[in-house]
């Protein structure tokens, strides 16, 4: 593992900039892996890990850094909750923790750092040094993760009888006998215009 200095570093150059945001994401995930005994990520433990995440925000990107989890590699989960929280599967031991980032620890920050007027800056400050404890409340939880969220399922494809577009890894619905992707079965997140 390394220093949470190096992590932001690496954080910094995949996200474009450092933020409280990032700082938070960075010990979301440090300390996610130490509660689940995790110690090498990127190596031995790379392919024990899926890492769901609530949140489409900064913290997102510096979780991915640490846990090495990515959604193309299909170990990093996006759950739209809209809440800085993420929970870490050990898929080895089958044990899940969820962390939540507790909303007294800006609070926290405007104690330590007053001086500081830049909230970005202060709270950057404060989560580089609050203990765990006080930044995240912890939730020991269990996930359902199925063979075809796996990272390297390969199950069968469909074609949505709707549509005609490919449907991959059992995401399609079934319809009052038909075969429909989840767009054509009334989940779609676009609306079809003409040119």
């Amino acid at each position: 593992m390394r220093t949470l200095d190096e992590y932001a570093a690496l954080a910094q150059r995949a996200h474009g900039h450092l933020c409280a945001g990032q700082i938070l994401g960075l010990r979301m995930a440090l300390y996610g892996l130490r509660l689940l005994g995790l110690e090498d990520p990127e190596g031995k433990d790379r392919k024990r890990l899926i890492t769901f995440v609530e949140i489409d925000r900064c913290a997102t990107d510096a979780i991915a850094v640490v846990t090495g989890c990515r959604l193309g590699k299909r170990a990093l989960k996006f759950v739209d909750f809209g809440k800085m929280a993420a929970t870490f599967c050990d898929l080895e031991t089958g044990r899940a923790v969820r962390l939540v980032a507790r909303e007294s620890a800006k609070e926290r920050a405007r104690e330590l750092y007053p001086a500081i007027s830049d909230k970005n800056r202060r709270e950057m400050e404060a989560y580089r040094e609050l203990p765990d404890e006080e930044l995240f409340a912890v939730e020991w939880v269990r996930v359902r993760i199925g063979p075809e969220d796996l990272p390297g399922f390969r199950g069968a494809r469909v074609v949505c009888d709707s549509c005609g577009e490919e449907v991959k890894f059992r995401r399609e619905v079934r319809l009052d006998g038909k075969v429909l992707c989840r767009a054509c079965a009334g989940a779609r997140y676009y609306e079809p215009v003409e040119p």
